[in-house]
């Protein structure tokens, strides 16, 4: 009931817009795409790796 919210249709007016005014604004950079990819790793990988291991910590304390 509280995800029934639905995605919006694809605008391919929208992604016009979207990519002149990434245009006009100087583009995307040479290491722009790298930077967010590293950024975003640093962001999920943690968080992975936490719930990672609280699983393993519930299943060793089944074993016990």
């Amino acid at each position: 009931m509280f995800f029934k919210k639905r995605l919006k249709d694809y605008d391919p007016e929208a992604e016009e817009k979207l990519s002149n005014e990434i245009e006009a604004g100087g583009g995307v950079e040479k290491g722009d795409v790298a930077a967010m990819l590293i950024s975003a790793f640093m962001v999920f990988i943690p968080v992975a790796l936490l719930a990672l291991g609280v699983l393993a910590l519930v299943a060793w304390l089944f074993t016990i």
